[in-house]
C-alpha cells in the first residue's frame, strides 16, 4: 500500500496502515492493527479528504506528492471527523499547503479551534450547500453523534462515492487489497462487528437517522476512514449496520463469567454443554478476566442468549463482570435473553448485582438465578441445567 491507490476516475485512496499502535483510542486492542483512509480528488481543483493519525504523516504526504507533484497544490480539505486518527496531520497539511481552505460545518469548526487553534480560511457547508470541485460539486450529509457531534459524509455525484468518515468502518490493517472485492470478507466481519459494537454501537439512533437521510442517494461506492472501499456490494455494509443497530441477533448464547477460584467457571463450563445438548450449536465462553470486553461487546451484538456469571467480590460482583455490565448500559443493547448465575461464600453480591443489572437492561431473564455457596451441589449443577435447557428453548422459538 506504498502508493496511492486510484477508486474512481481522478480519485484516490491516500491512507496508511497502522500495526504498530497496541491500543485504538488507547482503549481497544488491535492485534490485526488499523487503516486510516484519506482520499484526494485530482482536478483542476485538488480536495483532500480527512488526514491520518499524526505518526504517518510522513507516508501519507509521500502519497501526496506523487499524485500532484512536489509543487503542487492542495485547494480544500474537507473534515468529515475530527477525532485525532483522522485529523492528526491537520496541522502540518496547512504549513505545507498554507493556501488550503478548510471545509466543515459549523460544530466542525469549533472542535478545530479547541484541538488545533485553527480560525481561519473555513468554509462552512451544510446540507444545503454544495462544495464546486472544479468537474464536480461535492454535497454533504450532516450525521451528528456518529459518534461525534460534527460528523458528516460527503458525497460525489460524478463517481457515486460516499465518503462516510467512521461510518461503515472497521477494525483491521488493510493487508494488500483495498477493496471489498480484493479481499476475504469472512476475514474481515469479526473485526467489523467489533468496530461497530465498540465505536458506533451506542449510537444506533444516529445511525438509522443518517441511513434514511441517504436512502435517496446514488451511492455506488462507500469509501469510510477505517478499513475496506466498498465498492462491489456497498449495501452489504449498511446492511450489517442496521442489522445491528435494530439489535437483530442470530440463534446463539455467549456464556461469560468472572471466577477467582474456578466454581463460577464450572457452572459456565457445565451450562455451555447442556446448550450443546440441546442443540444450540453457536456458542461462545468467555472468561471475562481474560477476554478484552471489545470481544465480548462484539459476540453480544451477534448473539440473542446470554448467561451471565459472577462470583461475589468485596459485596459485589466480580471486576471484570462489573465492567462489562457498565459497558453494556452505556452502549444499549436491547433485545436480549439472560440467565443469571453465579457463586459466594459468606456474602455474596455478585448473583444480585446482574440482577440490578437486568432490571436496568430490561433483558428477558430466562429461569430463576442460581448462587452456589462455595463450590456447587448436585442440585446446583440442576438448575443451571434447568436454566440452559429453558435459554434453549427460548432461542429455538425465536427461529420458529
Amino acid at each position: 500500500m506504498v502508493f496511492p491507490i486510484p477508486i474512481s476516475n481522478d480519485i484516490f485512496w491516500i491512507g496508511v496502515n497502522d500495526r504498530r499502535t497496541c491500543l485504538f483510542e488507547n482503549l481497544w486492542p488491535i492485534e490485526r492493527g488499523v487503516s486510516y483512509n484519506s482520499y484526494l480528488i485530482r482536478g483542476k481543483v485538488n480536495v483532500l479528504i480527512d488526514t491520518v493519525e499524526a505518526s504517518k504523516s510522513d507516508e501519507f504526504f509521500d502519497k501526496i506528492s506523487y499524485l500532484i507533484g512536489p509543487g503542487g497544490k492542495l485547494d480544500y480539505l474537507v473534515i468529515n471527523h475530527l477525532e485525532p486518527d483522522h485529523s492528526g496531520a491537520i496541522r502540518s497539511v496547512t504549513t505545507r499547503y498554507p493556501e488550503i481552505r478548510i471545509v466543515g460545518n459549523s460544530k466542525t469548526f469549533r472542535i478545530l479551534e479547541q484541538f488545533y487553534h485553527i480560525q481561519d480560511r473555513l468554509v462552512a457547508v451544510d446540507e444545503s450547500l454544495s462544495l464546486d470541485a472544479g468537474e464536480r460539486r461535492l454535497q454533504f450529509f450532516l450525521t451528528p453523534m456518529l459518534h461525534w457531534p460534527e460528523t458528516m459524509m460527503t458525497f460525489d455525484p460524478v463517481s457515486g462515492i460516499l465518503f462516510s468518515g467512521d461510518g461503515f468502518g472497521s477494525f483491521g490493517a488493510l493487508e494488500g487489497g483495498l477493496f471489498d472485492d480484493e479481499v476475504n470478507l469472512s476475514l474481515y466481519e469479526s473485526e467489523i462487528r467489533r468496530y461497530y459494537s465498540n465505536i458506533v454501537g451506542k449510537y444506533w439512533n444516529p445511525l438509522q437517522k443518517a441511513v434514511k437521510s441517504l436512502e435517496h442517494t446514488d451511492i455506488r461506492i462507500i469509501a469510510p476512514t477505517h478499513g475496506p472501499v466498498w465498492r462491489k456490494n456497498p449495501s452489504r455494509i449498511i446492511d450489517q449496520y442496521l442489522k445491528w443497530s435494530r439489535f437483530e441477533a442470530d440463534m446463539g448464547a455467549v456464556v461469560i463469567y468472572g471466577s477467582m477460584y474456578g466454581h463460577t467457571e464450572k457452572m459456565a463450563d457445565y451450562m455451555a454443554r447442556i446448550l450443546c445438548e440441546e442443540g444450540i450449536r453457536d456458542l461462545r465462553v468467555y472468561d471475562a478476566s481474560k477476554t478484552h470486553l471489545s470481544y465480548i461487546m462484539s459476540d453480544l451484538f451477534l448473539y440473542r442468549g446470554v448467561l451471565l456469571g459472577s462470583s461475589a467480590y468485596n459485596g459485589g460482583p466480580y471486576p471484570p463482570v462489573e465492567a462489562l455490565m457498565s459497558k453494556i448500559l452505556n452502549t444499549g443493547i436491547r433485545n436480549r435473553l439472560l440467565g443469571i448465575f453465579g457463586s459466594a461464600s459468606w456474602g455474596g453480591g455478585g448473583v444480585k448485582a446482574i440482577e440490578q443489572f437486568a432490571e436496568k437492561i430490561e433483558w428477558e431473564v430466562v429461569g430463576t438465578p442460581v448462587q452456589a455457596k462455595g463450590a456447587a451441589t448436585r442440585e446446583d449443577y440442576a438448575q443451571c441445567a434447568v436454566m440452559a435447557q429453558n435459554m434453549a428453548r427460548k432461542l429455538r422459538e425465536d427461529q420458529q
